[in-house]
């Protein structure tokens, strides 16, 4: 007889990253976890979540997630977890590593999600009320054996493990001790990927400088052994707090995988039109910087919002690699102006403005927002120049490219525009 499998969803510290104007986040009061509802895998894959019924009867309950919306009858997802929890599974070397721990196939993805559930992305934790007994623990890669030991999952098929600072040092985070940092490893297949991160987000950052990016350092961890890419957790309050966010993944109903890349910037454009207006512009901005350094890789996981009390707010900018390095990675990871695999050397003005009428944007909005790219791109280019990380050909490499991709790409935008108003006027 075939062993159901289910865990109890619990959600943490909802809007604890809100504070009253001027009050310190060590002394906000943190709000218990909360048992929202179970989730449970049938025989023949099928999972279902429910809300717990106390749950649904607060006073004004959080739904876990956007496609999650609080409500009576169960929520049935035929094959597999929902695409709120199937992105909250690791991928790639850790799921590998997680699945040889529990002893399971590493495509059983519901398996992992239980066994390692305790610290996940955002405020939701998953945990298992007959646990397995975790075995195969210790490993060679140091870095591996604190990822398990950690109990944790991060999606994304980067080497990855959660840290957490301690004084000025910062050390691997525990089993039952909620992490304050991710560290981003060395990766054999793709050379300099911690000195392109680092580069490509000094520049956005440049860039945007009305917006929220991530901060990061490169240190040494010496209980792996290993330099890292170290990120403060932008889920994470100064005082420990969870804080709910979703990836787009999550928002779109898309799967972990392969489905991250199936869509258009302008899908994404759409929802936040409908649903957050005002950040609308920002997101459509955010894109631009990532083509202009041409970070191909931005996809749906690339982007999030945070849930507030007073509705979705986009997260910091994160994940911001210029791919387009790397010769393989020249197709841009999303469809644009309707057009799927064009290539970063193929990006034209048109197809911003094709992106920018997608977001249901004003071609004068998306104008005004390039100029403003034009403005900030000496200071961009300067951070990249004036940068102590990475060699001085890579720095020149990306500043290279940045200029190229301005002048073929986005310097022609504004007098497209024109042109075109001039030509709709003779009409």
């Amino acid at each position: 007889m075939a062993t159901t499998l289910w865990g109890k969803v619990y959600v943490h510290n909802i809007y604890a990253g809100i504070a009253a104007e001027g009050e310190p986040a060590a002394t906000r009061p943190a709000i218990p976890s909360i048992y929202a509802g179970r989730l449970q895998e049938e025989p023949g894959g099928r999972c279902v979540f429910t809300y717990d019924e106390t749950y649904r009867e607060r006073a004004n309950p959080v739904p876990i997630a956007h496609t999650l919306p609080i409500r009576e009858e169960p929520f049935v997802s035929e094959s597999g977890l929902p695409p709120f929890f199937d992105n909250l599974v690791a991928e790639g070397w850790l799921s590998r590593a997680q699945a040889r721990a529990l002893g399971v196939d590493p495509r059983n993805r519901f398996a992992l999600l239980l066994g390692f559930g305790q610290d996940l992305a955002g405020a939701v934790s998953v945990e298992d009320t007959e646990p397995r007994e975790h075995r195969n623990l210790e490993h060679e890669d140091e870095a591996t054996t604190a990822a398990l030991l950690g109990r944790a999952s991060l999606s994304g098929v980067q080497r990855k493990l959660f840290l957490v600072k301690d004084g000025k040092a910062y050390r691997p985070a525990r089993r039952d001790e909620i992490s304050t940092h991710i560290a981003k490893l060395p990766s054999g297949d793709h050379a300099g990927l911690m000195e392109i991160e680092f580069l490509t987000t000094a520049a956005v950052r440049a860039l945007l400088p009305d917006q929220d990016i991530v901060a990061m350092e490169i240190r040494r961890v010496p209980a792996i052994k290993e330099d890292a890419l170290i990120i403060p957790r932008f889920d994470r309050t100064p005082s420990g707090a969870r804080r709910h966010f979703e990836e787009f993944s999550q928002l779109l109903r898309k799967y972990s995988g392969e489905e991250k890349y199936q869509g258009s910037y302008e899908t994404m454009g759409q929802f936040a039109r409908r649903y957050i207006p005002a950040e609308a512009y920002r997101l459509m901005s955010r894109v631009l910087a990532c083509l202009l350094v041409g970070n191909t890789d931005a996809h749906y996981k690339n982007f999030a919002m945070f849930h507030e009390r007073g509705g979705l707010r986009l997260t910091p900018a994160y994940d911001l690699v210029a791919a387009s390095l790397y010769p393989r990675y020249q197709s841009i990871a999303l469809s644009i102006g309707g057009i799927t695999g064009l290539t970063i050397g193929q990006l034209l003005p048109k197809h911003l403005l094709a992106m920018g009428n997608g977001f249901g944007i004003d071609e004068s909005a998306l104008v005004a927002a390039v100029d403003d790219l034009r403005l900030h791109l000496p200071d961009a280019l300067a951070a990249v120049e004036n940068s102590d990380v990475g060699s001085k050909q890579l720095r020149s490499r990306l500043i290279a490219n940045m200029e190229k991709r301005w002048k073929s790409s986005f310097e022609l935008t504004g007098p497209l525009s024109s042109k075109r108003r001039s030509k709709s006027a003779r009409r």
